[in-house]
């Protein structure tokens, strides 16, 4: 009797340490991954400024009406690479930076989540002209800017070039949102969500 209850309090014991050390190793695998998860989505403030460098070069080149747009702006939003992806339910997400007076002064992500988007996946950049300095500093201001019923599209439709007639440019905020194939149409920002982040 007493060689049995030592053989269950053993074996009792090795089980014990067993659930331990595999709580051990589960712990050390979230936290390799969650580091390796950390590494992926921070970006420094370097590499970020060197994407909209390029993105804003990119359209003042292929669409050089939009410099007149940025030299009227109280400020730009530049976000060089949101990646949309959907498959019933869908989303975006990306990283810029707010420009005022040609330095950057802040850094924001944006993201967006919908139902019933088209299957597949795609890229694109855009930019907001914040086209008063009261527009600009309500953005700035707010904890977390939405994209509502106030922002103008600087085109209206499909082999249309950039529009900057006297409506769009009495419009508080403009978007342009392009890619490396040019101009995207049909897609919408209504609801994306911009949020500052400090890389």
């Amino acid at each position: 009797m007493n060689k049995l209850t030592s053989k269950l309090r053993l074996f009792a014991s090795l089980s014990a340490i067993m659930v331990v050390l595999n709580g051990c190793a589960a712990a050390v695998v979230d936290t390799e991954a969650l580091k390796e998860k950390a590494a992926f989505l921070k970006e420094d403030a370097t590499k970020i400024d060197a994407r909209v460098d390029a993105t804003l070069e990119q359209l003042y080149q292929t669409h050089p009406h939009t410099q007149d747009l940025g030299q009227r702006a109280a400020g730009i939003l530049i976000m060089p690479l949101i990646t949309e992806a959907s498959f019933g339910i869908g989303g975006s997400y990306g990283r810029g930076a707010l420009r005022a007076e040609g330095e950057t002064v802040e850094y924001y992500s944006v993201a967006s989540a919908g139902y019933g988007w088209q299957l597949g996946a795609q890229q694109y950049a855009h930019a907001l002209f914040f086209m008063s300095s009261k527009a600009l500093d309500d953005f700035r201001n707010s904890d977390g800017w939405t994209v509502g019923g106030d922002i103008d599209y600087a085109f209206q439709g499909e082999g249309e070039s950039i529009r900057l007639d006297t409506t769009t440019l009495t419009a508080p905020v403009i978007a342009v949102v392009f890619g490396q194939a040019g101009l995207k149409f049909g897609v919408s920002l209504e609801g994306a969500k911009y949020t500052r982040i400090l890389p």
